[in-house]
């Protein structure tokens, strides 16, 4: 009896055993086994964009820190069509979608939201020489085209119920840049973006206008397939609430939406000017003085040109002049004989430049050390301390330009000054200051990387007409 017991009991256990040992990984798991996270995105600015093979983009980024957060590889899929990003079930080969998605009643029958981590706004976009529409009853040209299955598509046909006459197309073989750079080349009327897409874009196209916003603030967020495995998306909302909470999710959104506010259609024109009239004089003491001292030559000439406009004879009614526009003082401190000779005061701007990066905490890692040492160029070491502190003693984190830049504006109010080493300080000028440099620095790197690609693609033929054909 004891023997016919004690045999059925064995066969019992290793029947669970065997039933329990073939249980298929959960979604994490079979991640985490293959070494390699799958993320299903679109070529986007605000998401992901190659720049000489090399990729990058704030989706990018985000995504690539949530599989460095797991200890495995990732790998991006990018789709032919928008609609494909809808498609994303558990039989795909990607695990999730990381590609500026906004959540809507329609998308959540479809696919599982993380809580967002940004929002963004739809908008109107048109040419300045075309008619500016005022509301959305005047949206009716017949060249008026949005990407289907888009948030975009779904806003305008709940608004054609209140506005009957609205029209537009829906296309489904193109992207947003695409039709933005149409509606730039006067191919069509209109179309419509998201807020932060326009932030970025705005500066490749500065004719470009916003006409309205057509939606109240939509919430961006990573979207999962349907599935009873909740493995992985489990582990995404708590990466996605770490980083949120120890305040990289707010530099990273900073590092790309940050700054691009600033300038208006006028200012970047004029800097697009300046770049073919100003910028070919002075480019080779820009490189030259930037080598010397370890600098990026695109960040010193933009320094140069929130400084002067590239102006050499600028000067300033406080007395400082000349493309950096150093103070007597500074000047002579970095052996700068005269302040208006353009080679000598791009070498002094560098040098002085040069001297801010050192003074810096070396635990400060960047881009955000770079920003400290420009805050401490515009407005003096000992004031960003002084912001500095007021940033820890709030809870901030004062090794983070993210944080210490919402202090600043603080040195302008007595409550806040009284306390601190030295004193009142223009507190918003060098948060400005540093937020139109960015601008600048992006809109050369644009430039340059433009330029390289026309180089590549540009035919290389030897015959003696070309040779004594000009540059276009």
């Amino acid at each position: 009896m004891f023997k016919a017991t004690f045999i059925k009991f064995s066969f019992l256990f290793q029947l669970f055993f065997l039933l329990s040992c073939s249980q298929p990984p959960t979604l994490l798991e079979s991640v985490i086994n293959r070494g390699e996270l799958v993320v299903l995105t679109r070529v986007d600015p605000t998401t992901y964009m190659l720049d000489e093979s090399v990729p990058y983009g704030f989706e990018y980024e985000l995504a690539s820190l949530f599989a460095n957060d797991l200890g495995v590889n990732v790998r991006f899929i990018i789709p032919d069509k928008f609609q494909q990003l809808l498609q994303l079930t558990t039989e795909h080969e990607a695990d999730f979608v990381a590609a500026g998605l906004s959540i809507t009643p329609e998308r959540e029958q479809l696919l599982h939201f993380t809580p967002p981590y940004y929002k963004v706004t739809q908008q109107v976009v048109y040419h300045y020489r075309t008619r500016r529409p005022k509301s959305t009853s005047q949206l009716t040209s017949p060249f008026f085209e949005v990407l289907s299955d888009t948030s975009h598509a779904e806003n305008l046909r709940k608004l054609k119920a209140s506005h009957p006459k609205l029209s537009w197309d829906e296309v489904t073989d193109s992207t947003v840049l695409e039709l933005v750079s149409m509606v730039n080349d006067h191919l069509l009327d209109y179309t419509i973006v998201d807020s932060n897409q326009f932030q970025i874009i705005r500066s490749h196209y500065p004719n470009l206008n916003v006409a309205f916003d057509i939606s109240k603030p939509e919430k961006i967020a990573w979207a999962f397939p349907l599935s009873e495995d909740h493995s992985l998306y489990n582990e995404a909302v708590k990466f996605l609430a770490k980083i949120k909470s120890n305040g990289v999710l707010n530099q990273l959104q900073d590092k790309y939406f940050g700054y691009s506010k600033q300038l208006n259609y006028v200012g970047i024109c004029t800097f697009r000017q300046h770049v073919q009239s100003r910028l070919p004089k002075l480019k080779s003491f820009f490189h030259r003085a930037a080598d010397k001292y370890q600098l990026d030559w695109k960040l010193l000439a933009a320094v140069a040109y929130q400084e002067s406009h590239w102006d050499q004879h600028a000067v300033s009614p406080t007395g400082v002049r000349g493309i950096m526009m150093l103070t007597k003082a500074t000047a002579k401190q970095m052996n700068v004989k005269n302040r208006l000779d353009p080679e000598q005061s791009i070498e002094g701007g560098a040098r002085y430049l040069s001297t801010r990066l050192k003074k810096i905490p070396k635990r400060i890692t960047e881009p955000d050390k770079t920003w400290m040492a420009l805050a401490s160029y515009n407005i003096g070491l000992g004031h960003l301390e002084d912001a500095r502190i007021l940033t820890q003693q709030q809870n901030g984190d004062p090794d983070k330009w993210v944080d210490v830049k919402q202090r600043l504006p603080l040195l302008a109010e007595k409550k806040w000054y009284e306390q601190t080493k030295h004193g009142y300080a223009r507190g918003k000028e060098p948060v400005t200051y540093i937020d139109n440099v960015r601008h600048y620095f992006n809109m050369l790197n644009q430039l340059e990387s433009d330029e390289i690609k026309s180089e590549q693609n540009r035919p290389n033929t030897d015959s003696a007409l070309d040779k004594k054909l000009p540059a276009l």
